[in-house]
């Protein structure tokens, strides 16, 4: 290789080199130039977040400024700021005329004018705070007449100074002026008493329904009182030997019926043994109807879910009917299936499909009168059942086991024996 050729390669690469710095130079003032824009449109969107961040502080805090004021300016605050300014004008225009009424006689009485206002005005403090911690009526009443009496001085100072002013003004003149200074003198301290008055009602005052509620609930406790008064009595032990508010009055009151009656409360030993009673007396009674236990109580949920009507004669499609017992015919009693009772239900099942079914001849029977037993029987199921209004044919053809007219007529009997009486 020639030194010519040589040297060509060099200069090309160093010229290859000088191209990529320059490229590079440029890349890089280009990069800097857009990360210095990039940088300033940042700046730019924060200065506007920051702004609109302060502008919406703003706007917040003039609502919560404007909501503060309309919730300062309740009648309540309206009322009471009326008052304290009624109360400074009164201060305000009765103090100059007792400075020149003292003052008239001697500069050194200039004080005493100040010395009535503020005993006035300190009773009127002194009054409220007896208010405010409902002290006891006579010193509240002690220091109202105190203040009275003071603010009653300065009127009479000012109807003095008033009436003093006749020979410059006129009789007539200064008589009002009398006057008005000694009014102006009482609106004061006494628009400050009403404002106390409307303050201890309001605060003694409560909702109707609350008040009802607490009448409820005393009376309640009184007459509950009355009536278990060693539970009562337990109760009151209980809350005594406790900590004051530790033991709950409801809490108390269980816990002494179960030391008194030895149950929750409104259970006694006399309620269990009647309810003891009432339960042997409904199974004796569902025994002597021949009704199972499960089956009455089961009669019950569907005389409660399906009220019985007039002429229930139990499902449609006709009625089963059981031969009665000792060859009485549609008599009482319990019997075995026989020859006319298949027959007729044949008969029934027959006319459901449109066939005319054959009268039997246990249906042309004569009317037999109710058997007495029978009677006694129905009327054992309805009170079982909780009222004659409970029965129904097909119940009592069940219990008696008889034919569905003669469980009718029974039913019939029973419901007016017991509307009857």
């Amino acid at each position: 290789m020639s030194w010519h050729e040589e040297r060509r390669r060099n200069l090309a690469a160093e010229a290859e080199q000088q191209r990529l710095d320059r490229k590079a130079d440029y890349e890089l003032r280009r990069q800097s130039r857009r990360d210095a824009a990039e940088f300033e449109r940042e700046q730019k969107r924060r200065a506007r977040e920051e702004k609109r961040r302060a502008r919406d502080a703003r706007r917040k805090d003039r609502k919560a400024r404007r909501a503060e004021r309309a919730r300062t300016w309740t009648p309540e605050w309206l009322y009471g700021r009326s008052t304290y300014t009624i109360v400074a004008a009164s201060a305000a225009a009765s103090l100059p005329a007792q400075f020149m009424h003292f003052g008239h006689i001697s500069p050194l009485l200039l004080t005493i004018p100040v010395a009535l206002e503020g005993a006035a005005w300190a009773t009127f403090a002194g009054v409220a705070y007896a208010d405010e911690k409902r002290l006891h009526p006579g010193v509240r009443s002690g220091l109202r007449g105190l203040s009275l009496l003071f603010a009653s001085f300065a009127a009479w100072i000012n109807w003095l100074y008033g009436k003093s002013l006749a020979p410059t003004i006129g009789e007539g003149e200064a008589t009002v002026v009398a006057a008005a200074l000694a009014a102006v003198t009482m609106l004061g301290p006494l628009l400050f008493e009403v404002r106390q008055w409307v303050r201890t009602l309001s605060a003694s005052s409560r909702d109707p329904k609350q008040r009802a509620a607490d009448k409820a609930r005393a009376r309640h406790a009184q007459q509950r009182a009355k009536m278990f008064k060693a539970v009562a009595k337990r109760q009151r032990q209980i809350l005594l030997a406790a900590p004051f508010g530790r033991v709950d009055a409801e809490e108390a009151w269980r816990q002494a019926w179960a030391d008194i009656e030895g149950a929750q409360p409104g259970v006694t030993a006399t309620v269990v043994g009647s309810r003891i009673a009432a339960e042997k007396a409904v199974s004796a009674a569902v025994a002597q109807s021949g009704v199972t236990p499960e089956s009455a109580a089961v009669e019950l949920l569907l005389a409660e879910m399906f009220p019985a009507f007039p002429g229930d004669d139990g499902p449609p499609g006709g009625s089963r009917k059981k031969a009665p017992q000792g060859g009485q015919p549609g008599g009482g009693g319990r019997g075995v299936r026989t020859r006319e009772r298949d027959a007729s239900e044949e008969a029934t099942t027959l006319g459901g499909k449109g066939k005319r079914a054959n009268q039997s001849a246990a249906e042309t029977e004569p009317e037999r009168p109710l058997d007495p037993a029978d009677i006694a029987r129905v009327r054992t199921l309805a009170e079982a059942l909780g009222g004659a209004d409970k029965l129904s044919a097909r119940k009592v053809r069940e219990a008696i086991g008889c034919r569905t007219d003669y469980a009718i007529r029974l039913r019939d009997r029973v419901q007016a024996d017991a509307a009857s009486r």
